[in-house]
């Protein structure tokens, strides 16, 4: 059977050179006789998967040498709770910005641990759009500043980076991190699950700053202490071996590309296709700002609702995956990562107009 075009937002479509590599050396790995599965994560062979990823991705980010890279369990979901473990140092409270669902649960997990202050939302909108920082009310004595850069079942994306003073900046990138240039410097941490613009499920990245960590409030679980997996080169306790080894193909396919400058190139063009021919007709529309957009998972509806069942049906048909929207937003849902070639978004615009002619 001929591979679909898989718009699913996660866990979502990977490089095929990266998936024909793991298949080539799913029982024998570089002459080892034994599949990355099976490997100790304290031999050889597995230490140096390990750190070759970490140096791949380090070059692809630019990440400064004073920031600590982890590969974690748990999902970005777990984080929610992990930073204001690790994070808090004593203080009492922090800042979220809520853009959207994520957001949403990332406050209130936090509010289990200290007292969390809704800097800015767009609830009121809907999810809409970004507020701008103009709007932002911080609190100077914050622990640190949470934002999620990408909504990914809203479809809204920071393209700034806020300015938020002496207090360290937080970001949830999961749907977008490796999509374009990020300058790490400016965030306090970074974190992301891997199953969208990584590798599969089951692993989380996260990236901090060396003066951040050590301070874990005393009931934090010690695998959850990032100074404690910083010190074990995140291996604590057994790492998702097999992830991070699948991650570490992605990285070095994403190297072969140009890295993320060139993904940048790529991903714009890819999400201008889909974006203009939402502008272009009143059958279909984006509630998206202009101005904030995503360029990873572009949501979008039909005016006529009553048509989302056949759109579903059809372009499952058409060879289109998973373009159904999430159950709390409805509509339909492109999610246009790295992995996801030019070709598939120009399908799934021709769909969309063979669509609108046989139903407008």
């Amino acid at each position: 059977m001929a591979r679909v075009f898989n718009f699913s937002a996660g866990p979502a479509v990977l490089p095929e050179p990266v998936l024909q590599q793991a298949a080539a050396e799913m029982l024998d790995w570089h002459g080892s006789g034994m599949s990355v599965m099976e490997m100790s994560h304290r031999g050889k062979e597995f230490i140096d998967i390990h750190a070759r990823a970490e140096a791949d991705l380090r070059e692809l980010m630019a990440i400064p040498r004073n920031y600590k890279v982890l590969f974690l369990q748990g999902g970005a979901s777990a984080q929610f709770a992990l930073i204001p473990m690790n994070l808090l140092r004593g203080k009492s409270g922090a800042d979220y910005v809520n853009t959207g669902q994520w957001s949403k649960k990332a406050i209130a997990d936090a509010k289990k641990y200290c007292k969390v202050n809704v800097a800015a939302t767009s609830e009121p909108d809907s999810y809409t759009r970004v507020p701008k920082q103009s709007e932002w009310r911080l609190d100077p004595d914050a622990a640190y500043v949470h934002v999620t850069t990408n909504e990914t079942i809203g479809g809204v994306e920071f393209h700034w980076v806020p300015d938020t003073g002496a207090v360290p900046l937080v970001a949830d990138m999961s749907s977008h991190i490796l999509s374009r240039p990020m300058d790490v410097s400016r965030y306090g941490l970074i974190y992301a699950g891997a199953q969208k613009n990584i590798g599969p499920a089951g692993l989380t990245i996260v990236i901090v700053r060396d003066d951040l960590i050590g301070q874990a409030m005393p009931q934090t679980p010690t695998v959850f202490d990032y100074k404690v997996q910083a010190d074990n080169d995140s291996m604590s306790n057994t790492p998702s071996t097999y992830a991070i080894y699948i991650a570490g193909l992605v990285f070095e396919w994403l190297i072969k590309q140009g890295g993320v400058a060139a993904m940048e190139r790529v991903n714009r063009a890819k999400a201008a296709l889909l974006y203009d021919h939402l502008d272009r007709t009143e059958f279909y529309h984006s509630p998206v700002a202009r101005d904030d957009r995503s360029l990873m998972n572009i949501a979008f509806t039909l005016r006529n609702e009553a048509l989302d069942k056949a759109f579903i049906q059809e372009s499952e048909a058409a060879g289109l995956f998973q373009l159904k929207g999430h159950r709390s937003v409805g509509g339909m849902r492109a999610s246009i990562y790295n992995a996801m070639p030019v070709e598939g978004v120009k399908a799934l615009v021709g769909f969309m107009q063979e669509f609108e002619r046989k139903h407008g």
